[in-house]
């Protein structure tokens, strides 16, 4: 039986675990309103006793490729209260108690690398994608990925994505520790599946206090984190640059900044 929340996200069980579907094709664009709904579905999943873990998988093209700038319309690429909002939501998300793996095919970038980051584990094809891309937008990293990204690959790598905006495929991902496992295109949702079902194996309540532990503080690190992102990301916003690095993302071209 599928639980639908909102138009987007949706959630069945197998077995002990939760699979929670973003159906949002072909790139799964955030907004403030789709990741409402996920953070929705995993408080559900959490109110669930019989939930025990949670796979995070997308249809389409990409797993999510961040924030559409492309639409004047979409709170999140219109204006800077609406990145608030967003932020807002990866608290959330973060505040999740049931462990979770993300299934990631194609692109995972910008604020949708910041998904990916959410989960426990990454379950990858090696079409994936990962890229914080920002910096060729002429803005700065949010969704918490100046925190998250580096607690998971070490500073010097993070530094790497962030400041080339480099992509990073799915083999880099796996070596990198930013993956945790590499599989063929058709193994890829079998595979977190059975990740999440050798997690939701275990005792739960010994699972979820040891994961407690290992993630404790970081719903609080992350809220502060994106206070300090949204501030940058407000003055940056202002700037030529980010409308150049707008234009030239969706022109598939290098940006022509002039640092103003």
């Amino acid at each position: 039986m599928k639980t639908q929340f909102g138009d987007h996200v949706s959630v069945a069980m197998d077995g002990h675990v939760a699979v929670v579907t973003l159906n949002r094709p072909p790139h799964n664009f955030v907004s403030v309103e789709f990741m409402r709904d996920l953070a929705d579905a995993c408080d559900a999943v959490d109110g669930n006793p019989d939930a025990r873990a949670i796979v995070l998988q997308a249809e389409g093209k990409s797993f999510s490729a961040g924030a559409d700038f492309a639409s004047p319309n979409d709170r999140v690429a219109s204006g800077m209260e609406g990145i608030n909002a967003l932020y807002v939501e990866a608290v959330r998300l973060y505040s999740v108690a049931t462990p979770m793996v993300a299934a990631v095919q194609g692109a995972a970038i910008g604020a949708g690398l910041g998904l990916a980051l959410v989960a426990d584990f990454r379950v990858v094809s090696p079409e994936a994608r990962f890229s914080a891309n920002f910096v060729k937008l002429g803005f700065h990293p949010g969704f918490g990925i100046t925190y998250a990204l580096p607690r998971i690959v070490g500073e010097q790598k993070a530094a790497l994505m962030m400041l080339t905006g480099r992509r990073i495929k799915g083999d880099e991902a796996l070596a990198w520790g930013l993956a945790d496992e590499l599989v063929a295109p058709d193994e890829l949702r079998p595979a977190a599946l059975r990740l999440a079902a050798e997690i939701a194996e275990n005792a739960p309540l010994a699972v979820v206090e040891t994961r407690k532990t290992l993630r404790e503080g970081l719903a609080a690190a992350i809220k502060a984190r994106t206070d300090i992102e949204h501030t940058k990301q407000s003055v940056l916003r202002a700037t030529e640059d980010f409308q150049e690095g707008v234009r030239s993302v969706a022109e598939r071209r290098p940006g022509n900044f002039a640092g103003r």
